[in-house]
């Protein structure tokens, strides 16, 4: 018997090279192309790309004239100008009668900080929070009225530090179980509100009323704090919460 012969395996290797040299051809004819392709975009003049659609600016060309510039705000006019300025002025002034109970002026920090249940996490979020400086006055009304006023300025860099603080006294307020209602808008403030609480009692103690108040005016957080043994009147912590609001 003849012996069997292995089947030939050329015809596979003509496809597979048949293959490669299709490959080969996409590839020459693609360069070829782009070659082409920026060949005619180079002996073409180039194409000026339509104006941009938009009014015209504001703000004049060229300076005004000497003469016709605008008059500057004026102190009253410029609120920011105001609270740049000296913070302890803006606080509202001791009512006649009352002695100083406390910080009347400038803050320390972390005195300021004491003054929370977490001072530690206190201290923290008002560093965080680019706090800058700290203005405070604090009377006592007979024996046991006592008031007391923050103004806290945040760097005006900060991310709404004062907006950011009022919001999250208001939060705890709110939060609070002593807490009688969600607060009342203050009258000229965007989010200022203020709280009136009901008595607190405790065995062996007397009884202890409470107001508060937080408005944020621009890069100043405002917190006023009421503490009495008799009621405290609604129209008490309205009205200084509003004239302290007054005065910046």
């Amino acid at each position: 018997m003849a012996p069997v012969t292995a089947p030939a395996v050329r015809p596979r290797r003509r496809v597979l090279r048949t293959v490669g040299l299709i490959a080969v051809a996409a590839v020459l004819g693609l360069v070829g192309g782009t070659a082409v392709g920026y060949g005619i975009q180079a002996d073409r003049e180039p194409t000026p790309l339509p104006a941009l659609n938009q009014p015209g600016l504001a703000y004049p060309a060229k300076p005004l004239p000497k003469g016709e510039e605008p008059e500057p705000l004026s102190a009253k006019e410029d609120h920011q100008a105001k609270a740049q300025g000296d913070l302890r002025k803006l606080l509202l002034p001791r009512p006649a009668g009352a002695r100083v109970d406390g910080d009347d002026g400038w803050q320390a920090l972390d005195a300021y900080a004491d003054g929370f249940t977490r001072p530690d996490g206190a201290l923290e979020a008002e560093l965080d929070s680019g706090v800058r400086r700290i203005a405070t006055r604090a009377w006592l009304v007979g024996e046991y009225k006592r008031v007391q006023i923050n103004l806290v300025q945040y760097r005006s860099g900060s991310l709404l530090g004062a907006a950011e603080h009022v919001m999250d006294q208001q939060r705890l307020a709110i939060s609070e179980e002593k807490s009688a209602s969600l607060g009342k808008a203050v009258k000229g403030s965007s989010d200022g509100r203020y709280f009136v609480y009901p008595v607190s009692r405790k065995a062996g103690y007397l009884d202890v009323y409470e107001a508060r108040a937080f408005i944020q005016r621009g890069d100043i957080a405002i917190t006023i704090l009421m503490h009495d043994t008799h009621k405290i009147a609604e129209n008490e912590i309205r009205s200084l919460a509003e004239r302290q609001l007054g005065r910046l």
